[in-house]
């Protein structure tokens, strides 16, 4: 027997197609499409628009292959972390941030990671699969009908910061990122988006080149080629001085401002003369600094930038006219601040 297809995979064309194949009014089509992704239906028997006839056709020849939660954990700061059950039972992490004027989604784009950071618990996966737009899309269905339900409003951002590297899984990011814009989706702003990326200069350019209108994140750590070597294995291959060409021309094409993601490590890129290596680099294309606070990962050696080299530190960048921003790490005893995701709720 024929395996049946997820119907997610196909755009509304496709799907007007069928139902005209199969002696349907096409208008049936954009009911069902609205159903899909509007209203998250994960059974055709959902579809209460359609008839019984046309529901049992699409389960005739489709299935639906929703996300859905597995566990749950909340954090003393009302941070909440969910692991997502995919259909082919692999795990994903995503998080729920409420801060005082946002409540942030963050996501994820691939099961496990290729990348390896030495200081992030998903690197110690190995990649499983990229995940697909419906996959990516159904997280932020499910925590903005969840910001909704515990904190009384709906999502105002969302991050690719979760687990994986988005621009490693590119057409399923542009994809996503459109749905979760369009009237057909969530309708929510491009500009509330931000995607995070470890430094894929070829897949940046692509980004500009295709006019994107979601912010870039560029997480960076240091603006030294040899330590970069040592905590982002990626920089062997990528290296600075390719990073600062394609970040410039993304910002020649598409006029948006690049933010620099920088954890603070002791001893490592904490000192003065990281932050005016990291100055320089900043001089490049118009840009705003996020420093973040290390959270603790079992059996890694890093530790937190103590607090009086953090201020020094953003002291210096500001006397430099960068602008910058501290990250309070959220969500730290349930393992769901930023480099903690690693599957433990299993």
């Amino acid at each position: 027997m024929k395996e049946k297809k997820d119907i997610r995979t196909l755009d509304l064309n496709e799907i007007s197609l069928f139902f005209e194949q199969n002696n349907i009014a096409r208008f049936r089509a954009k009911q069902v499409y609205e159903w899909l992704w509007k209203k998250r239906a994960l059974s055709f028997d959902e579809m209460t628009s359609l008839s019984i006839s046309d529901r049992s056709l699409l389960s005739k020849h489709f299935i639906i292959n929703g996300v859905s939660i597995h566990k749950m954990e909340q954090s003393n700061d009302n941070t909440i972390k969910y692991s997502f059950k995919l259909h082919d039972n692999k795990l994903v992490e995503g998080v729920l941030i409420p801060s005082r004027k946002r409540l942030t989604a963050c996501i994820s784009s691939q099961a496990g990671c290729s990348l390896a950071c030495t200081f992030c618990a998903t690197g110690t996966l190995k990649l499983e699969r990229n995940l697909n737009y419906a996959e990516i899309y159904d997280q932020v269905y499910i925590l903005n009908e969840k910001a909704k339900l515990k904190f009384g409003k709906p999502l105002s951002n969302i991050v690719y910061m979760g687990m994986g590297e988005p621009l490693l899984n590119y057409d399923n990011l542009i994809k996503s990122t459109k749905l979760i814009s369009s009237s057909d989706g969530l309708s929510m702003s491009p500009k509330r988006i931000t995607v995070s990326t470890a430094g894929i200069s070829k897949m940046i350019k692509k980004l500009a080149d295709d006019n994107v209108k979601f912010n870039l994140a560029l997480s960076l750590h240091t603006a030294d080629n040899e330590i970069r070597n040592k905590i982002m294995p990626i920089n062997e291959s990528i290296d600075l001085d390719k990073l600062k060409e394609s970040v410039k021309y993304f910002f020649e094409k598409t006029g948006t401002r690049i933010t620099y993601e920088y954890i603070l490590f002791d001893e490592v890129n904490d000192s003065i003369e990281d932050a005016n290596l990291l100055a320089k680099f900043c001089k490049k294309v118009p840009c705003k600094v996020n420093l973040i606070e290390y959270n603790p990962v079992d059996g890694f050696p890093f530790k937190k930038s103590s607090s009086n080299k953090t201020n020094k530190f953003i002291e210096f960048l500001e006397n430099k006219n960068i602008i910058v921003n501290l990250r309070r790490s959220k969500g730290k005893d349930i393992n769901a601040a930023c480099g903690q995701l690693v599957n433990k709720l299993k």
